[in-house]
């Protein structure tokens, strides 16, 4: 399911609620004016709730390597031997969408005609008054009144009727309304929703025209008279748009008590409830420690370093078969970026150091592509991470039952300049002295041999006179090194004096 369908089930979840209690609670009470603006702003609620994050989960990250793999396309996705999945959910709501849309559209029309084909008059209010040489039923839309000639001569009440809709900005609500009937057109509580706004709104001209003088009586009789076999147009206010009977029992009603106002409070405690059960969750990363060591380790050295960040990582889709880069696992393309990356000398100059990351995707031919920024530091330090990655050779693809498949990774890159950030770090100490750190791992834990020889201490180790270093990790450092390997090795190999 799409980012959208899931957004519209949260928010239609809301509305479903939010109308249900004005139905059970606020209908039958006489706040016209306060249910109908609730009834729009809550509607307005509802449709951000579903944006609000409301609960935080820390949720423990396991270190495994300087790259993840975060998605995985099966050869079966763009193969000639299957097709995709149908999205039988989308094309529904599409069908469902424009046949409403149509529906609407087609009420417009037809109400537009009608307006057409009358005399108009403009008023001293600013309103136009449309009338007809036949009987039709009265109605009103945007600033222009609708009516037959024989009823504004006849029936005052009714002008005055429709010039209150005007007056209070009910085409506004309907228009607003009938958006969200369009996007939520298959839950049945938004129409009804909108069958209760429009009654709101016969409510409020009922009352402003009953307060104006006409007499009840004769106002009840002439909606009696006039709601027998009239035509409706679904869009207009209507002077018989609404149901009489309720209309006539509002008009007869005692206003209600001021502390049946109160009532809409308790809706804040449902709503807040939902929320924490159908938001998604905001998950803070902890990093969780591990007694493997990560792949690629830092290295501080006299010239500024670019540190490939293998500090945290998230959980990603298993492939029967990974990609591999030059014959190793996906670590050795974290060794050969450390590499080839240069640090600008317009960050450098400026000390700019940051974390930025980087998405790109194993094709199926072995070729990287789609190298993008997911989140950049600097506009030179994220030019040149992209172009070093872009330059990349071939992998060999990833396999799910013996095709290939594509995988996507993100690709996180600490650029630091040596010294800083580092506490009392030995780099501080002796500036003329480099230092060696490792994340993930505890440095006397590990396993260091240098030129063959075991017990080494980092400590004691200038990386400018280390040629080579390897990484051993799990199964494979223990077969070498037996239980003196568990936690890791390191292997380094010094350079040769010339």
């Amino acid at each position: 399911m799409t980012p959208f369908l899931l957004y519209i089930g949260r928010s239609s979840l809301y509305l479903a609620l939010f109308y249900a209690f004005f139905l059970l609670a606020m209908r039958r009470t006489t706040f016209f004016r306060l249910n109908r603006v609730l009834l729009l702003v809550g509607t307005i609620v509802c449709f951000l709730l579903p944006i609000l994050r409301v609960r935080t989960v820390e949720l423990p990250l396991l270190a495994v390597g300087a790259l993840t793999e975060v998605a995985t396309e099966s050869a079966l996705t763009d193969g000639p031997s299957a097709a995709s999945p149908v999205p039988y959910l989308e094309i529904l709501y599409a069908i469902g969408f424009l046949a409403v849309l149509v529906w609407l559209l087609t009420g417009y029309i037809r109400m537009r005609r009608t307006i057409r084909q009358g005399t108009t008059e403009s008023q001293e209010d600013g309103t136009k008054l449309v009338l007809m040489d036949t009987d039709i039923p009265s109605f009103s839309w945007a600033r222009t009144i609708v009516m037959s000639r024989k009823d504004a001569e006849a029936n005052p009440a009714m002008l005055l009727h429709e010039q209150a809709h005007i007056r209070k900005g009910h085409t506004l609500d309907t228009l607003w309304f009938t958006g969200v009937v369009l996007i939520h057109w298959f839950n049945p509580l938004v129409w009804i929703a909108f069958s209760e706004l429009k009654l709101l709104h016969e409510y409020e001209a009922d009352d402003t025209v009953l307060d104006q003088g006409i007499d009840a009586t004769q106002y009840q009789l002439l909606l009696v008279r006039k709601a027998v076999g009239e035509k409706r147009f679904s869009l207009a206010n209507g002077f018989q748009h609404a149901k009489l009977k309720n209309r006539i029992d509002m008009m007869l009603k005692k206003p209600s008590s001021g502390w049946k106002r109160l009532a809409w409070l308790l809706l804040l405690p449902v709503m807040a409830g939902t929320m924490f059960l159908v938001n998604p969750v905001r998950a803070k990363a902890l990093p969780l420690l591990s007694d493997e060591p990560a792949a690629a380790p830092e290295i501080s050295l006299d010239a500024p370093a670019v540190l490939p960040d293998t500090t945290r990582s998230v959980s990603f889709v298993d492939v029967e078969v990974k990609p591999t880069f030059q014959g190793g696992n996906v670590n050795e393309f974290a060794k050969w970026v450390n590499e080839h990356l240069v640090y600008p000398e317009s960050a450098k100059n400026a000390g700019v150091e940051g974390r930025m990351v980087i998405q790109f995707t194993v094709g199926k031919d072995g070729k990287l592509t789609d190298a993008k920024v997911l989140r950049g530091v600097n506009p030179d330090l994220d030019a040149e991470a992209l172009r070093v990655v872009n330059s990349s050779p071939d992998w060999t693809p990833g396999y799910v039952k013996g095709e290939p498949v594509r995988v996507t990774y993100t690709f996180p890159i600490i650029y630091a300049l040596r010294g800083k950030n580092d506490g009392a770090s030995q780099a501080e100490k002796d500036p003329e002295k480099a230092t060696i750190r490792l994340f993930g791992a505890a440095p006397d834990s590990l396993l260091i041999v240098l030129d063959g020889k075991e017990g080494a201490k980092l400590s004691d180790i200038n990386p400018d006179n280390i040629q080579s270093m390897t990484v051993l990790k799990g199964n494979q450092a223990i077969e070498k090194y037996g239980e003196k390997g568990r936690h890791g090795v390191i292997e380094m190999t010094s350079k040769k004096e010339q």
